[in-house]
């Protein structure tokens, strides 16, 4: 499995010969005006919910790549009114994908698109690979549903957000990553505006006070699972 980092809450995973592409936020991104959105392969997008930071690339991507689109009911519907192949699901549900099986889980913010329409309820997405599985939690506050994922599922890597104003901020990410028992964390929905910029050290060292590995990557930067 591997994964890489277009900035903010933008995360490509590859299992096999499967690319799946979560919330496209790149055109919009200045920290991110190295990266071409021609150049991303896609045969999935997960959207955790509406808003333009998560939702921006979504249409053009897929108009490309013909990927399917993965989200809650509403923001499926949307993007299936524009003519593009989704794949609704709600809290809860899960579906076997050929690169393993998803699950829509709770996720605590607000969704509304650009126009302030209903964007239906924010979730995150547990992933199970046939060898590795992940947790994507989209924006979200610190939660108890989240004691519920390792009831179900032994993750090998949490990805979660740690900016902190409109999500969870390291000191409850960490307390995040104790509920979901994984102490592998890839850190994301940080510095790209004031509002969310972090102190990259005392991040890192916050949770290696905690015998937890934090990674930060560069944008365009990819780990291997």
């Amino acid at each position: 499995m591997k994964i890489t980092f277009y900035g903010h809450a933008c995360i490509s995973i590859q299992i096999d010969d499967v690319n799946i592409l979560v919330d496209p936020f790149i055109t919009g991104n200045s920290k991110a005006s190295h990266i071409n959105i021609n150049d991303i392969e896609a045969d999935y997008i997960l959207v955790t919910h509406a808003h333009e930071d998560h939702i921006l690339d979504v249409e053009a991507i897929a108009l490309r790549t013909k990927a399917v689109i993965v989200s809650n009911y509403e923001i499926a519907s949307y993007f299936g009114g524009l003519g593009l192949e989704n794949h609704p699901m709600n809290h809860g549900g899960t579906w076997g994908f050929d690169f393993g099986s998803l699950k829509y889980v709770n996720a605590i913010h607000s969704s509304s698109f650009p126009d302030g329409s209903y964007g239906g309820q924010p979730g995150g997405f547990v992933i199970e690979g046939q060898h590795k599985n992940i947790y994507i939690a989209g924006d979200t506050a610190l939660t108890f549903d989240m004691k519920l994922i390792p009831l179900q599922t032994k993750l090998d890597l949490a990805i979660l957000p740690i900016g902190d104003n409109f999500t969870m901020g390291i000191d409850d990410a960490i307390i995040a990553s104790d509920f979901v028992e994984c102490d592998k964390i890839l850190g994301y929905h940080f510095d790209t505006f004031g509002y969310i910029e972090i102190d990259h050290d005392v991040a890192k060292r916050k949770f290696f006070d905690k015998n937890k590995d934090l990674m930060l990557l560069e944008i365009g930067e990819s780990i291997a699972l």
